[in-house]
C-alpha cells in the first residue's frame, strides 16, 4: 500500500511521530573565488596556512586553484551549519593575505583565462587524477567554467522518518531499498518542480562581458551603461549553456526510476566514447590532457541539479557506494551564491529546502520519469533564461500553464509540510520562510535576480562595484566577529593534519600512475 500525499500528511501530524521530522541533516559545500582587494583574479597557490586541499576536511579547492570551497559537515541545526561556515571563512580571511571572496556565481574581470591555474592537489596518484581531471575540463569546456561558484546543499532525513512510512505502508523491501527507493521519489518530483530554484534563488542574470573571452554567442544580450551584458528576464546564466552544462551529455538517458536504472545509466556513460573528446587526445607528449575520451571523464562530470549520493570510501566510485549501501542524501546543485549574505545561502533558505525537499519525499511521484525529462529540463532551462518574463509558459501534466499560477499550486501544498516542520520543532520559521518565497511568486521584482538585474541597468554603481563592496564588507565582518563553534586552534590542527595525510598518501603509493589509472577504471 502506497500512501497519498494527504494520508502522509496526516501520519506525520499524530503528536507519536513528530519527531521523525526533527533530525533533518543538512552540510553545505560552498564555492568562492579568492580575488585581489581590487576585484581581479588571484594568482596566489593555495595558501599553506588552510592545509592540503587533498584532505581538509572543511577547506579545500574546487575546480581552478584560486575557487576555494568551504564543506559544514552534517548537522542537524540550521543555525549550527551557518555558525560552522561563518567560521571557516573567518579562519580563511585570517590566512589569505587580505585577499577577497568574491560573493557571487559569476566571476570577477578575468583578461586571459590562460591566467587561471587548475587546481593543485600534490604528488599522490589521487591527487595527480584530480588536476588531470580538471585538465580535461579545461580542454572540453574552456577555462572560464573553472571559476563560477555555487552553492551544494546535503539533506538527509533521519532513519525514523523512513522506518515510519515503511511500517505504515507495510512494505516488505528491506531497509536500504526502502529508502533508496523513497530518495528516488524525492529526486524525481525534485525534477519536476526545480525550476523553482533558480526562479527563487538565481543570482546571474548578468555577467562581465570578459566572461565571453571573444566567443560568439547567439543570445540576445543587452549592454549596461557600465559595460555588463545581461538578458531581460534572466534567472541564472550559471544554469544556462553559458555554465555548467555539457551538450554531449544530452544524449544520455540517465532516468531518476530507481537507484539500479540511475546506476547503470551512470555506468553506461563513463564508458560511453565521444569523437568529439577524442580529437583532443588523452596522453600527448607524454602529458595527460584528460582522464580518458568518454562524455564522461568519471562521474562527476555529470551535471544534473540534484544527486543520489553516499559517501564513498577510499578508492570507490560513487556508482559504486551506490549499488553497495544505497542512498544516503541527496545534493542540491541549482543554487547560485547569494550575493546578500556573507555565506553565500541564508538560514531563511534553508528552512525554505528544508520544507521543498519534504514536499518532494511526500508528495505522489509516479513513474516513469524517463519520458518527462525533457519537458522537465525545458521548463528549468525556460526558467533560467526568462523566469521573471510574464508570458512565459511551463509544461505541467501536458497543460501550459504560468509559472506564478503553477507557483501558488505548490505553495498552497508546502504550506501543509511547513506547519508540520514548524509543529515538530517548535518554532515559526518554517512557515515565515514559505512567506518570504511565496511573496516572489507573486512579484518578480523581489527575487534576487530582478535586484541585481536593477543595480546593473541603474547608474548609481556598477554591478562590480556592488560586488566588491559587498566581498569588502564580508571580510571585514568575519575578521571582527568572534568564532561561535570552532576556533583557531581547531583550524590550525586540521591544516597539520591534512597536510601531513596528504605526505603520508603521497609515500604509500606503490602503483606507477598510469597502472593507478588503468585500475581504477577496470573497478
Amino acid at each position: 500500500m502506497t500512501l497519498s500525499f494527504q494520508q502522509k500528511i496526516n501520519v506525520l501530524s499524530e503528536e507519536r511521530n513528530k519527531a521523525a521530522l526533527t533530525e533533518i541533516g543538512r552540510g553545505i559545500e560552498r564555492e568562492g573565488l579568492r580575488v585581489l582587494a581590487e576585484g581581479k583574479l588571484s594568482q596566489h597557490g593555495h595558501y599553506q596556512a588552510l592545509g592540503s586541499a587533498l584532505t581538509h576536511p572543511n577547506i579545500t579547492t574546487d575546480y581552478a586553484e584560486s575557487l576555494l570551497e568551504f564543506i559544514t559537515p552534517v548537522s542537524h541545526s540550521v543555525e549550527q551549519t551557518i555558525a560552522q561556515l561563518k567560521d571557516i571563512q573567518k579562519y580563511t580571511f585570517t590566512h589569505i593575505n587580505g585577499e577577497l571572496i568574491w560573493p557571487t556565481s559569476m566571476p570577477c574581470f578575468v583578461d586571459d583565462e590562460d591566467n587561471i591555474a587548475l587546481a593543485y592537489f600534490g604528488q599522490s596518484n589521487i591527487g595527480k587524477m584530480k588536476t588531470i581531471y580538471r585538465q580535461g575540463l579545461k580542454n572540453r569546456y574552456g577555462s572560464m567554467m573553472q571559476v563560477i561558484a555555487g552553492i551544494h546543499f546535503n539533506f538527509s532525513f533521519p532513519k525514523s522518518f523512513w522506518q515510519l512510512f515503511k511500517a505504515t505502508e507495510s512494505s516488505s523491501m528491506n531497509d536500504q531499498d526502502y529508502i533508496s527507493a523513497g530518495y528516488f521519489s524525492l529526486l524525481r518530483n525534485y525534477k519536476r518542480y526545480c525550476w523553482l530554484i533558480p526562479y527563487l534563488y538565481g543570482s546571474s542574470p548578468a555577467i562581465c562581458p570578459s566572461f565571453l573571452q571573444g566567443k560568439k554567442t547567439k543570445l540576445p544580450f543587452k549592454t549596461s551603461e557600465s559595460g555588463y551584458i545581461y538578458l531581460e528576464h534572466a534567472t541564472s546564466l550559471r544554469m544556462s549553456d553559458l555554465g555548467y552544462t555539457n551538450s554531449e551529455q544530452s544524449a544520455l538517458r540517465i532516468c531518476y526510476n530507481n537507484i539500479d536504472d540511475y546506476i547503470s545509466g551512470v555506468q553506461e556513460a563513463i564508458s560511453l566514447g565521444s569523437d568529439k573528446f577524442a580529437e583532443i587526445g588523452i596522453k600527448v607528449d607524454g602529458i595527460y590532457q584528460q582522464l580518458n575520451a568518454n562524455v564522461l571523464q568519471i562521474e562527476n562530470e555529470l551535471y544534473a541539479p540534484v544527486r543520489p549520493k553516499q559517501v564513498a570510501k577510499s578508492g570507490e566510485k560513487p556508482s559504486q557506494a551506490l549499488s553497495r549501501r544505497g542512498v544516503e542524501y541527496v545534493e542540491v546543485r541549482a543554487l547560485d551564491v547569494n550575493p546578500f549574505v556573507d555565506t553565500g545561502i541564508s538560514e531563511q533558505q534553508i528552512y525554505f529546502l528544508d520544507i521543498f525537499l519534504t514536499f518532494c519525499a511526500l508528495k505522489e511521484s509516479p513513474e516513469p520519469l524517463c519520458e518527462m525529462q525533457k519537458i522537465c529540463d525545458k521548463n528549468m532551462d525556460d526558467v533560467v533564461m526568462r523566469g521573471r518574463d510574464p508570458a512565459l509558459l511551463l509544461e505541467n501534466n501536458g497543460e501550459k500553464v504560468s509559472l506564478k499560477a503553477w507557483g501558488r499550486e505548490l505553495f498552497a501544498e508546502m504550506q501543509h509540510v511547513a506547519a508540520l516542520l514548524d509543529d515538530a520543532n517548535n518554532t515559526a520559521k518554517y512557515q515565515q520562510a514559505l512567506t518570504i518565497e511565496l511573496d516572489k511568486i507573486n512579484d518578480p521584482e523581489k527575487t534576487p535576480s530582478a535586484k541585481l538585474l536593477k543595480i546593473v541597468q541603474g547608474n548609481q554603481q556598477s554591478l562590480t562595484e556592488f560586488t566588491l563592496q559587498q566581498a569588502i564588507s564580508y571580510r571585514e565582518d568575519a575578521l571582527k566577529r568572534d568564532y561561535q563553534y570552532y576556533d583557531e586552534a581547531y583550524f590550525n590542527e586540521q591544516a597539520d593534519k591534512s597536510i601531513a595525510q596528504q605526505k603520508s598518501i603521497e609515500q604509500s603509493d606503490t602503483l606507477p600512475f598510469d597502472e593507478f589509472l588503468t585500475q581504477y577504471f577496470a573497478q
